[in-house]
């Protein structure tokens, strides 16, 4: 009876280390298995799909989400914003669903951002065209502030339309009146008369990113002037510019529609408004920060800003309307800002002081 006792103490005691082993080993492998990363953007107002700055901050978590074999709709989302009280909501949605990274798509998004990103200290953040402050203003340790040299590009296109126009006469159309398409106007006239000191440049703002009637009222008006060419940065309501510029093409008048954000020479389809377009990379530079999260090296706190150097604006590659010789000079100007032999106004104060030194 001992014998027999002492033989099932012995078994018993040699299958609890087995499976004592293959719970280790399977809590090992657990360990050892790489963790999800997850990272979501909120869009500005507008929606993700409006051709424009939100669905070219989409095309970058994508191609995230494909690189690093991650499910869209659940590892890699958005929430859309339709209006600014969306802002909030959305972003702390996704502070509790967990997101490693939360990208804010939009300078309009700032005040919100800073707010809930000082609430949750640990949670890594991203900002689109604006730079997240403490109350010292200084950049938050949590936030990536991803900007650009949009002055750069639209200086480009600048050129294209100062060099193509057959009317000497061509717009700028604006979504909000702000610091930051201020960027776009000024580097836009600057461009134009560089090239073209005789041109006369119309300026007009919308007051709104999300309002394609406006946008396709200003450049009928714009058009009617004479202008032959517009260069409109503001969101879905640039589609209405280009709803204009098709049905004065249908007609058979020649009118030109420059794109920005994003390649836009489909939309200006089947007409072919589309000029060229001014690209703002911000797919690469979501996609680079996001890449960098996922690697441990998130830059938090810092200020990245992307101009002609770092590819992170410039002509779109599509230029099948654009003369060789204007890609000629347009390449010429791109050294000349890159080199820093021309830098680019940001404000009126700076375009006003830029355009008196032509004239020396």
């Amino acid at each position: 009876m001992l014998r027999k006792l002492t033989v099932l103490i012995t078994f018993v005691v040699i299958m609890a280390a087995i499976l004592s082993g293959c719970g280790n080993s399977a809590s090992s492998s657990g360990s050892s298995k790489e963790k999800l990363f997850k990272v979501a953007m909120v869009t500005g107002i507008g929606g993700v799909d409006d051709k424009s700055f939100n669905q070219s901050s989409w095309e970058g978590l994508e191609r995230f989400a494909k690189d690093n074999h991650l499910k869209t709709g659940s590892d890699v989302k958005y929430l859309e914003s339709t209006q600014p009280s969306d802002f909030a909501p959305n972003l702390n949605q996704l502070v509790v669903q967990k997101y490693n990274l939360i990208v804010a798509i939009g300078f309009q998004m700032q005040l919100d951002l800073q707010k809930i990103a000082q609430q949750h200290p640990y949670q890594n953040f991203a900002l689109i065209d604006s730079v997240a402050v403490d109350k010292n203003n200084k950049p938050l340790i949590n936030v990536a502030s991803l900007t650009f040299k949009e002055q750069q590009g639209s200086f480009l296109v600048g050129v294209v339309a100062g060099l193509t126009t057959r009317t000497n006469k061509v717009g700028f159309i604006g979504g909000v009146n702000s610091a930051l398409i201020k960027k776009f106007e000024s580097g836009f006239k600057a461009g134009v008369k560089t090239v073209n000191p005789k041109a006369q440049i119309y300026t007009q703002y919308a007051g709104s990113f999300v309002s394609p009637d406006k946008g396709r009222n200003i450049a009928a008006t714009l058009y009617s002037k004479g202008a032959d060419i517009i260069y409109a940065s503001a969101g879905d309501t640039g589609n209405g510019v280009f709803t204009e510029a098709k049905s004065r093409a249908k007609s058979g008048k020649k009118v030109w529609v420059i794109g920005v954000d994003r390649d836009q020479y489909d939309q200006g389809l089947p007409q072919n408004v589309t000029l060229t377009s001014m690209v703002k990379r911000v797919d690469q530079a979501i996609d680079d920060a996001s890449t960098k999260a996922k690697s441990g090296k998130f830059p938090g706190g810092k200020v990245l800003e992307y101009g002609l150097a770092e590819k992170g604006v410039g002509i779109a590659p599509t230029t099948k309307n654009v003369k060789p010789s204007v890609l000629a000079k347009v390449k010429q100007y791109q050294k000349k800002i890159i080199d820093g032999s021309i830098v680019v106004p940001t404000t009126d104060k700076e375009y006003q002081t830029y355009a008196a030194s032509l004239t020396k």
